[in-house]
């Protein structure tokens, strides 16, 4: 039985299917952006790329936090 995702992680399958685009390329967009700040990237993805705020937050809080891990 596989253990249940949870976190930001959580939304990755429902990103891909609405968005149409992998996680890791929405990661790498979030790492090559200029903006360093959550709030920020978060407010770029939106206005950007169209993403909803609870995608583009989890996004966002998953790479940093991964970012922050290494």
């Amino acid at each position: 039985m596989a253990a249940e995702v949870k976190g930001p992680a959580a939304y990755f399958p429902s990103i891909e299917k609405k968005y149409g685009r992998p996680i890791a390329e929405w990661k790498e967009l979030i790492r090559t952006s200029p903006l360093t700040k959550h709030m920020e990237l978060v407010g770029w993805l939106k206005s950007e790329h169209d993403l909803g705020h609870g995608h583009a937050n989890a996004l966002v809080a998953h790479t940093l936090a991964e970012d922050a891990g290494k």
